[in-house]
C-alpha cells in the first residue's frame, strides 16, 4: 500500500507509516480510509507485532482542518470518519507500538494513545490542540488518556491544550521510553523483534487478558465521543477558532515549503 499510508511486512512485524509529510502527516479523509485498511492487514495470524510512525518531522497533526473533505465529514459523525478506524486498531491482537518521531496533536495524539507501548524521540511533542479550537479530544481520546493518566491529570492537560515535550511525557507516564531520534526506529523494531519471538500466543492473550472487554466500551465511548463532538461543533465561537488555527497552519506549511 502506498499514498498517504505506508505498510511493509516481513519477519513478523507490520510497520505502518502516515505519509503526508509535507502536512506533519495530518489525517485527511483518504488517509483515514487507508489506515483502516492498514489495521485489516495489521490483523492477520501472520502478525506478531505492529509498529505506527509517521513519515518526515511529525508523528500526526491530527485532523487536516486545511482540508474541506476533512472538516465537512467530522460534524456529520465521528462514527462514519475515526471511530470505525480506532475500532480496527483496536480488533489488532498483536501488540501495537507507536514510534513517535515528532509532534502528536490531536487526533494524532488519541492515535498514539491507542498504540499498546509508545516509544518517543527526544524530539517528540504531545500536543491536546483540541480545546484550542473549541472542540473535545476525538478518536478515542476521552477513552484511552484517563486510563493511561488518570481522569483528574487528563482532564487537567487535555482541557489546558498545553504542549508536552518528550521528557515530561515520560514523567507522567503517557509514554514507556524516550530515545534519541536517530535510534528511534531502531528501539522500536528491537522492542517488535522480541515481542513478535516470543514462543507461542502468550503475547496476544496477554493483550486480550488485560484489555478484557476494551472493545465494547471502547465502542461506547466512541459514540459518546460523537454526540458531543456534534455539539461543540455549533458552539459560539468554534468557527472563529478554526478560522484562526487554519490560518495558522496554512502560513505555516506555506514557510515550510520555501
Amino acid at each position: 500500500m502506498t499514498g498517504s499510508v505506508i505498510t511493509e511486512e516481513g519477519d513478523g512485524i507490520f510497520r505502518i507509516t502516515l505519509n503526508r509529510p509535507e502536512v506533519l502527516n495530518a489525517l485527511d479523509a483518504a488517509t483515514v480510509d487507508e489506515l483502516s485498511l492498514a489495521w485489516e492487514r495489521a490483523a492477520q495470524p501472520s502478525v506478531g507485532a505492529v509498529i505506527l510512525t509517521g513519515s518526515g518531522k511529525g508523528f500526526c497533526a491530527g485532523a487536516d482542518i486545511t482540508s474541506a473533505r476533512t472538516e465537512s465529514s467530522r460534524p456529520m459523525g465521528l462514527r462514519h470518519s475515526y471511530n470505525p478506524m480506532i475500532l480496527q486498531m483496536s480488533a489488532v491482537s498483536a501488540p501495537i507500538i507507536a514510534a513517535v518521531n515528532g509532534a502528536a496533536a490531536g487526533a494524532g495524539l488519541s492515535l498514539a494513545c491507542a498504540a499498546d507501548i509508545r516509544i518517543a524521540s527526544d524530539s517528540a511533542r504531545f500536543v491536546p490542540s483540541f480545546a484550542s479550537i473549541g472542540l473535545i479530544p476525538d478518536a478515542g481520546g476521552t477513552y484511552f488518556i484517563p486510563r493511561l493518566l488518570g481522569k483528574a491529570r487528563a482532564f487537567e492537560w487535555l482541557s489546558s491544550g498545553r504542549k508536552l515535550e518528550a521528557d515530561e511525557a515520560l514523567n507522567i507516564g503517557l509514554v514507556n521510553e524516550v530515545v534519541p531520534a536517530e535510534s528511534l526506529l531502531d528501539r522500536a523494531t528491537a522492542q517488535a523483534d522480541a515481542l513478535a519471538g516470543m514462543p507461542g500466543i502468550g503475547v496476544p492473550l496477554t493483550k486480550t487478558a488485560i484489555y478484557g472487554d476494551m472493545r465494547r466500551e471502547l465502542a461506547a465511548q466512541l459514540e459518546t465521543e460523537d454526540a458531543l463532538q456534534r455539539e461543540a461543533f455549533q458552539a459560539p465561537g468554534r468557527a472563529e477558532a478554526r478560522a484562526e488555527m487554519v490560518k495558522k497552519l496554512r502560513n505555516q506549511n506555506a514557510e515550510g515549503a520555501r
